[in-house]
């Protein structure tokens, strides 16, 4: 156990057993719950006219759980809800929760990526009417589990991490008072309700085979298992990772994407792109380089197959968006998701042929990339809608000429994206992932790879072009932009030419040099 004991709770009996809580190490999650709580309270509470404030709250409330990771970035990995004397744990000691560097990370981007949907949803929630106390408390309630999950240490807990971070999102999306929330919702739940089910099942494949839920003891007992009971053990390795491939939004769980990103909102669309991603790539990222990394050979093969074909899939139906049909922005920039989902999964397959720290260091690089970069593309798209609430793209014909800044973020946001200069975090990004595949012996992946980026050129690239291109027809109204959303396009954009300016403050990042 870790030596915190002004910040540490902890109840021992003589048989060994520690029942523990580091209070510091579980306060992001639990500062995001607490504010949940807190808005759902004064939603109650406070007159309609002041409801508003509702809004600033959450944002609040994310920006503390966002403080309170800075006492963990000592370099000192905590851990809390710990068993001792478990066989094939660590320092003989199975925790439940572990706020190591891979765990900060997750939460720095999914708590991150909450607070600037929160900021994009202020003028939402307002303009389309929504339910502002339900919608601020669901959307708390899911940053909460996607924070919980990435530092989640064994089966149970991440499942229930999981689940807490999917179920409030299905309201979120049927939050829209229209026939596409509702069709959307439905959609995204009975998916998620079917890869729920499969990795339950799988989940009690394992522990039947093992014993046990804690992933290192999980890795020691596939080891140890006898020879009848390794099919079981497969089987249920294979089940388990099917929810957390939903979540990803890899191929075959990804058709549920497109649907569900056009008739949530978009502050939730552009949330579950980045943190309902990173939710599943952390989660993803545990079972197997932990609990199942006695069969990593087996696993990184099937998730190098699942990357090259979700990438696949991703950009050629990206590559089919027309121009001048309805939502085309939010369908091009859904399939362009499940293409970067196809990148993100690169790494973990690699990590199945090596020892796994450089591979899921590239991982947590390109997420945290993607995760900024594509809430700003959001943020843009949040801002055309305004005024062209069906968002073709044949709508942002001209922007340059309307909204130069407004454009000119898009354009860089784009270009990150496609990893073209001047967006070279993007190209960084992409360069960190090749090299984990190169590194790994997967040249035919890295080939595939490169093939798609070629093919997500001509999408971006397109949609870059009708940004400075002349605007034809009558002028399109202009509205004033909210603060709020102004507030969020500078921070995403100053982030990202930041980043692309000094690319080496993300590895400094993964590696813990800021943590």
């Amino acid at each position: 156990m870790t030596p915190h004991a002004v910040s540490e709770l902890a109840v021992a009996d003589p048989g060994g057993l520690i029942q523990s809580v580091d209070w510091v190490a579980i306060a992001p999650p639990l500062i995001a719950a607490l504010a949940a709580l807190a808005v759902l309270l004064a939603d109650l509470l406070l007159p309609a006219a002041r409801k508003k404030a509702l809004g600033w709250l959450t944002a609040g409330g994310l920006a503390l759980a966002l403080l309170a990771l800075i006492p963990l970035t000592s370099g000192d990995t905590r851990s809390t809800f710990c068993l001792r004397n478990v066989a094939g744990a660590t320092d003989n000691a199975a925790c439940s929760y572990v706020a190591d560097h891979f765990a900060l990370v997750f939460q720095l981007i999914a708590l991150g990526g909450a607070l600037i949907a929160a900021l994009l949803s202020v003028h939402t929630v307002e303009d389309e009417k929504l339910p502002g106390g339900e919608y601020w408390f669901l959307l708390l309630s899911s940053a909460a589990g996607a924070a919980l999950l990435p530092a989640s240490r064994d089966l149970a807990t991440l499942i229930i991490a999981l689940e807490v971070a999917s179920l409030p999102a299905f309201a979120l999306v049927g939050l829209r008072r229209d026939g596409r929330g509702a069709e959307a919702a439905l959609k995204f739940f009975l998916s998620s309700v079917t890869a729920t089910a499969v990795m339950l099942l799988g989940v009690s494949f394992v522990y039947a085979a093992t014993g046990s839920l804690h992933l290192t003891a999980v890795a020691d007992g596939l080891r140890q298992a006898p020879g009848q009971l390794k099919p079981l053990a497969e089987a249920g390795a294979a089940l388990t990772l099917v929810g957390f491939a939903f979540k990803l939004a890899a191929v075959p769980f990804h058709f549920w994407v497109p649907d569900t990103y056009v008739g949530a909102p978009l502050p939730v669309a552009g949330y579950l792109s980045v943190v309902g991603k990173a939710a599943g790539l952390s989660g993803l990222a545990l079972v197997t380089t932990i609990a199942f990394r006695p069969y990593g050979h087996t696993w990184g093969l099937a998730l190098a197959v699942l990357a090259a074909l979700t990438m696949t899939a991703g950009n050629v139906a990206a590559l089919r968006q027309r121009s001048d049909t309805r939502h085309s922005a939010v369908r091009l920039l859904a399939w362009s998701s499940v293409g970067q989902a196809g990148y993100l999964l690169v790494p973990i397959a690699a990590a199945g042929y090596s020892a796994g720290a450089d591979s899921l260091g590239a991982t947590v690089a390109y997420a945290l990339i993607y995760g900024v970069v594509n809430l700003g593309a959001f943020g843009v798209v949040a801002a055309v809608s305004r005024t062209a609430p069906a968002a073709r793209l044949d709508d942002y014909r001209g922007l340059f000429a309307r909204r130069r800044w407004t454009a000119l973020a898009l354009a860089f946001f784009l270009l990150c994206l496609a990893g073209l200069p001047p967006g070279v975090i993007g190209l960084f990004g992409k360069v960190v992932v090749f090299r984990a595949a190169v590194d790994a012996g997967l040249g035919w992946l890295a080939v595939i790879m490169a093939v798609n980026v070629v093919i997500a050129l001509y999408y971006y690239l397109t949609w870059t072009a009708k940004l400075f291109a002349p605007a034809e027809g009558t002028a399109v109204e202009q509205r004033r932009q909210p603060a709020a959303l102004t507030a969020t396009l500078a921070l995403t954009a100053s982030v990202a030419v930041v980043l692309s300016v000094a690319p080496q403050l993300v590895l400094r990042v993964v590696s813990g040099g800021l943590f």
